[in-house]
This record gives structure tokens, C-alpha cells and sequence, in this order.
């Protein structure tokens, strides 16, 4: 019956964290085991209780001080020196922009807001179609769960109990591999369509632009080169990020205004809160799995079916397409992670770290798939087209995604060679 219960709330989307608690409570009153209601509270807030989960709302604030300071613009013109010459070299510059920004920010519904409004109407205005300037700026999105930082992956490392600076490590040649493959898909549009020629920036502006990003970039290194050198923790890290960020923008930039802080902190609070809140629920759904021996049960059909860890990440992989279709990533990973991780770790002797990151980067492809896509209509929004347009070129970029999830099934060096 909680099964029941549970599936009923989602299709009224119920929102998760109150289906988790709610399925959690049938299921203890079901079951008649009662007395786990008077730990319910302490299981929630002890869900919250791990260091690294302080890395959510610092990257989030590092991201709100970057956007009010100033840097976002900054990396953009940055990127016009290194590929803007080449034809379509706006296109390119998109996707150079969107790698610098997904090194900040972490957070892919973020990164396509702020990316759309900066990128579609300069790729308009040089000629490009709207529908793919916003679908090129969609798929970049796609790189925050994957180049570190992550939120995703701090997500993932928590409720996998593994260290979220390797974590992070994993993740960073996947993320080149798929901005690579990005650039190929560009490059394979740009043939057919005859972009327009880019040009190349001066001596003096390839100055200005290299010495007007220059701080700006301090957060990027300072967020990877902390966590890969062992200086500071992902926390620390972004907690560096966050206070490089505020400096850079009141103090070099003077964009940004401490009076805009106490809102700042808001919508950063507001935000945080929503996902803090899914992992305590998280915490006590976790009573349901235990009880029902979900792993175990699963492990047993899937074995059933093959003893092989490629097969049985494709299974898991197609899976996962229709789940991120109609849930929100974050939400998915702490749904499916306790019940799906023992089983690749047991069953398949998979590295958490290979599936940690094939299972961030697989579902964060429902942000820009129907029915729900919340991605692509903030990215339909903000750039003032229609989602059908947008899907059109964004198609490409989805396939190109898929084959990298397969590469990254079948060769687990991918992701585990630095770890």
C-alpha cells in the first residue's frame, strides 16, 4: 500500500520531499512498527548532519555574487579571444563560457537562466537562429553536474558516504569529454548550415579581455585547484569561492553592492532549503527501503537477467531516461542512489565514482526533455522562443550526450582514473 501511496503522490506532483515523508509515515503506521515515530524528527535532522552538505548553499551564494558582479559578462569576453575567430565562433565562445560557468556554478537550471539571457540575443544579432543559439545554451547547461563543482555530485557523495573532493576529481575528463563532443556537434552544424565567420580580437583587446577576466578566474581555481592539491575541502573551497567572489565584484569590479547582500542571502536560503529539505526526507524514506529490502529484491532480478557490469549499467542508463523525464534530478538521485548504488557496488563490483558520475550526467538530460524540461523552458523563456524550436537543434546535442553516457558505461577509466 505505501508503494501505492508513493506512486499516487508523484502523479499529483505532490512535491518529493513531502512524498518521501508522507510514504515514510504510511509505511511505519503499515507496518505497525509505531515506535519509529518518536526518532522520526532526530532521522530527519540527522540526514542533515554531514559537513559536506554546507557546499550546497556556498556554491549557490557564489553563483548569485558572480551573476550581481559582474564576472558572468567578463568570462564571455574571455572567450571571444580563445575560439571567436573560428566560423560560428559564437557558437563556440557559447560553449567555452558555459565550461567556465559550469566551473563556478554547479548548478545546471542556474547556469541555463543566466546563460540565456547573456548568449541568444548576441548570437541573434550575429545571424544565428534563435532556436539554435537558445538549444546551444540549453546543452551547455549540461555541463554544471559534471565539471566540478557539482551540486549533484556533492548530493551523491553524501548519500553514498564517499569523499566529495574525488567525487569531484571523477568528474572533471567526462566533462571535457562531453564539452569535446559538444564542439563536434556545433562543428557539425555549422557545416550544414554555413555559420557566420567569426572574427579575431586584436592584440589590445585580447589584453583587456585576458586582464579583465583575470580575477574573475580566481574562483574557478581556487574551487578545483583547493580540492585537486588538497589545500581545502569542497566546502572550504566554495566558501573561498563565495568570499573571492564578493571582493571581486565590490572591490575590482564595482558592480557589486552590499546592499544587495540580505537579498542575495535570501534567494540563496530559499533555494538551499528546497533541496536540504529532500535529503532529511530522504533520510526517513530510507526506513521504507530498508524494511522492504528494495536492494536486494532488485539485485536479485537484475542478476537474473545479466552478470554483466556494461549490460546492467545500459539497463540502469534506460531506466533512468524515464525517470528524469518526469522527476527533478536532484530529487531522482536521492530516490534512486541508496536503492541502485548497493547493487553496483555489490552485484557489479562498479566503482561508485563511474556510477556517481553516469548517473548525474543521465539524469540531468530530463531538464531538457518533455513532459517536464524544466531546463528547457527556462530556457524557452528567457531567450523569448518556442520549447518546440529549441528542440529542434537541441536534438543533436542529446544524442551527442547519449553516446558519451555509453563511452563512460564501457570504459570506467574514464572516471576513476585520477581518483
Amino acid at each position: 500500500m505505501s508503494t501505492v501511496v508513493f506512486l499516487a503522490a508523484l502523479l499529483l506532483s505532490v512535491p518529493v520531499a513531502i512524498v518521501l515523508g508522507v510514504t515514510a509515515i504510511w509505511y511505519i503506521w503499515e507496518s505497525g512498527n509505531t515506535v519509529l515515530y518518536d526518532s522520526f524528527a532526530q532521522k530527519m535532522f540527522g540526514g542533515l548532519e554531514n559537513y559536506g552538505l554546507l557546499a550546497i548553499p556556498l556554491f549557490m551564494l557564489t553563483g548569485e555574487l558572480m551573476n550581481e558582479g559582474g564576472m558572468t559578462r567578463r568570462l564571455i569576453v574571455l572567450a571571444r579571444v580563445f575560439v571567436g575567430g573560428f566560423r560560428g565562433g559564437l557558437a563556440y565562445i557559447n560553449l567555452l563560457a558555459n565550461m567556465f560557468m559550469a566551473a563556478i556554478i554547479g548548478s545546471a537550471t542556474a547556469q541555463i537562466a543566466v546563460m540565456s539571457r547573456a548568449m541568444v540575443p548576441a548570437m541573434e544579432e550575429e545571424g544565428y537562429d534563435r532556436g539554435f543559439a537558445a538549444a546551444t545554451t540549453a546543452a551547455g547547461g549540461l555541463l554544471a553536474p559534471v565539471i566540478p563543482p557539482s551540486m549533484m555530485f556533492v548530493i551523491f557523495g553524501v548519500l553514498a558516504q564517499i569523499p566529495i573532493g574525488e567525487m569531484f576529481i571523477a568528474g572533471i575528463v567526462p566533462g571535457l569529454i562531453l564539452s569535446a563532443t559538444f564542439a563536434l556537434v556545433i562543428t557539425f552544424i555549422g557545416w550544414r548550415q554555413q555559420f557566420p565567420k567569426g572574427n579575431w580580437m586584436g592584440g589590445r583587446d585580447i589584453l583587456n579581455a585576458v586582464l579583465g577576466a583575470l580575477p574573475a578566474l580566481l574562483i574557478p581555481l581556487a574551487i578545483i585547484g583547493g580540492i585537486l592539491f588538497g589545500i581545502a575541502t569542497p566546502t572550504e573551497s566554495a566558501a573561498i569561492a563565495s568570499l573571492i567572489a564578493f571582493i571581486v565584484g565590490w572591490l575590482f569590479y564595482r558592480e557589486l553592492e552590499p546592499s544587495k547582500l540580505g537579498e542575495m542571502f535570501k534567494r540563496t536560503a530559499v533555494n538551499a532549503s528546497m533541496i536540504l529539505f529532500m535529503i532529511a526526507a530522504a533520510s526517513v524514506f530510507g526506513w521504507v527501503i530498508i524494511y522492504e529490502e528494495l536492494p536486494q529484491k532488485l539485485a536479485g532480478l537484475i542478476t537474473s537477467i545479466t552478470s554483466d557490469p556494461f549490460t546492467f549499467l545500459l539497463i540502469v542508463n534506460i531506466a533512468l531516461l524515464l525517470v528524469g523525464m518526469v522527476i527533478d534530478g536532484i530529487a531522482a538521485i536521492i530516490l534512486i542512489t541508496p536503492i541502485l548504488l548497493p547493487i553496483a557496488t555489490g552485484s557489479y563490483d562498479i566503482s561508485p565514482y563511474q556510477f556517481g558520475v553516469v548517473v548525474c550526467l543521465n539524469l540531468v538530460l530530463g531538464l531538457l526533455t518533455p513532459p517536464v524540461g524544466i531546463g528547457l523552458y527556462i530556457a524557452s523563456s528567457m531567450s523569448g522562443t518556442t520549447p518546440s524550436a529549441i528542440l529542434r537543434s537541441l536534438w543533436y546535442f542529446l544524442f551527442a550526450v547519449t553516446g558519451v553516457l555509453i563511452l563512460l558505461s564501457y570504459f570506467p577509466i574514464l572516471s576513476t582514473a585520477f581518483v
